[in-house]
């Protein structure tokens, strides 16, 4: 075994160490499921912003903006630092329906206003959402140790998957909250010190990174396009973002999400620079990885520690959220148990593993979630209009379809908006989201319709009388 791969390993199990000998050990359910301290006060305002950030930095998304800024410059910075408007939205929406319905969760809400079916409609998706988490950020450890599929790459990943879940069965949400408040100190040092090594070689200024880059259909403008439309449906099908809406007062957490916006945007930016640096010495490969390397192990096994600090935040979430999403959201009211939240945690990081061991092709299905869960926008979005149940399957359905169009090639060139890298996926999502919103409101109308004439034919009637 190289050193590099010592010094690795070394990473993966010290800060896996560390954060099992901080994580509580909880013993009540509103500390488990809900993130409550051990006299059950609620996260404060710091705790809850900082936890949104971290939990929604993971691995992924720093390699795929790395990626990006490597292969379009600033504006690849900017197009994956849109989606993280998706804090913003969240947080208005959820603040507005918690301070007007009083609900619990989004199931709840979904459970009152749809009916069971569209509970379980919405769980799938979330389900497959939250199972993405766990393996598309332990591809990107296991690819640190060797390639896909190979002895390295497989075992990385199930230590590094049975460690952060040890952790996190201590203590669940309140666990996750905690370790998130070191995940994020520690990212912070770690992201300054990369950027540190990167910046002076262009006489330590912004401007020649910010400068890179061109504001063009083809140069990744539609990406950003796409981004605009997606995060006002993307952040509903995240557990990991959304039950973080409801654990302490509907204002603290509003001024969160409105923070989070900012602080991981910033952050998003900064770690495109990675990409664009590789891009100015002609690297090709993956940018974290490509760029590390050029500046020798010390930062390669930074930038290792990166990937593990923030993959071991998202999946400690990830886990949260599954056990929570179990146990309580989908769970009947006096056979919530903490047991049952820890052993859903197992299951899920069995199931969450096995696509990487047998069939890591199966990942390249994952880059349509986005597409697939456009429905949810004007269920979220446009919450406060009385639409029918049918509503919601029509716009969650339609939004599946766009993404099974995609996965399979079938979407018409005609449709395709600009020529750029991601003029099929903007085509698609901008005709299915003018698709559901008409498919949403349709029964609405007919509805009303059918109201205006029941009461007219009342008034008239009466009129006879």
């Amino acid at each position: 075994m190289s050193s590099v791969l010592y010094w690795q390993w070394g990473v993966v199990l010290v800060s896996s160490a560390l954060l099992y000998f901080v994580s509580p050990r909880v013993i009540s359910k509103e500390s488990f499921f809900k993130g409550a301290s051990k006299h059950l006060e609620k996260p404060g305002y710091l705790m809850l912003t900082f936890s949104l950030v971290i939990s929604w930095i993971f691995a992924k998304s720093v390699t795929n903006v790395s990626n990006l800024g490597m292969q379009f410059g600033f504006v690849g910075g900017v197009a994956y630092a849109t989606y993280y408007l998706s804090f913003l939205v969240a947080g208005i929406v959820i603040y507005k329906i918690r301070t007007r319905t009083h609900v619990g969760s989004l199931h709840e809400f979904l459970e009152k206003k749809f009916g069971r079916g569209a509970v379980i409609a919405f769980t799938i998706v979330v389900a497959i959402r939250l199972l993405n988490e766990i393996w598309s950020n332990t591809e990107v450890i296991g690819s640190y140790f060797g390639k896909t599929g190979s002895p390295q790459y497989i075992a990385s990943i199930v230590v590094f998957t049975g460690l952060t879940l040890a952790y996190t069965l201590k203590g669940g949400f309140r666990t996750s909250l905690l370790t998130d408040l070191i995940q994020m100190g520690l990212f912070s040092v770690l992201l300054f010190i990369v950027l540190s090594l990167i910046i002076p070689t262009r006489g330590g200024s912004l401007v020649p990174f910010v400068n890179t880059g061109s504001w063009t259909m083809a140069g990744g403008v539609d990406l950003i396009l796409v981004a605009l439309i997606q995060i006002f449906s993307y952040p509903f099908h995240d557990p990991i973002l959304t039950d973080r809406g409801f654990l302490t007062d509907p204002r603290t957490t509003l001024r969160s999400y409105i923070s989070a916006t900012v602080i991981s945007s910033i952050i998003i930016l900064l770690f495109s620079f990675v990409g664009i640096y590789g891009a100015f010495l002609g690297l090709k490969g993956q940018a974290a990885v490509e760029v590390s390397k050029s500046f020798g192990v010390f930062t390669l096994v930074v930038m290792n520690f990166i990937m593990v600090t923030s993959a071991s935040s998202c999946i400690d979430s990830t886990f949260s959220s599954v056990s929570k999403l179990i146990a309580v959201d989908l769970g009947r009211r006096g056979k919530i148990t903490i047991s049952k939240g820890r052993w859903t945690m197992v299951l899920t990081a069995i199931a969450g593993t096995i696509p990487l061991i047998f069939s890591p092709s199966i990942l390249s299905a994952t880059t349509i979630s986005g597409t697939l869960v456009l429905g949810l926008a004007p269920v979220f979005i446009l919450w406060k209009i009385p639409a029918p149940k049918i509503s919601f399957h029509l716009a969650l359905w339609t939004g599946v379809a766009a993404a099974a169009i995609l996965v399979f090639g079938l979407l018409p060139r005609s449709l395709y908006i600009g020529n750029g890298s991601f003029a099929n996926l903007l085509g698609a999502n901008a005709y299915a989201t003018i698709i559901i919103f008409i498919l949403y409101f349709v029964p609405f109308l007919f509805k009303r319709k059918e109201g205006i004439i029941s009461v007219a034919k009342s008034e008239s009637m009466a009129g006879v009388k």
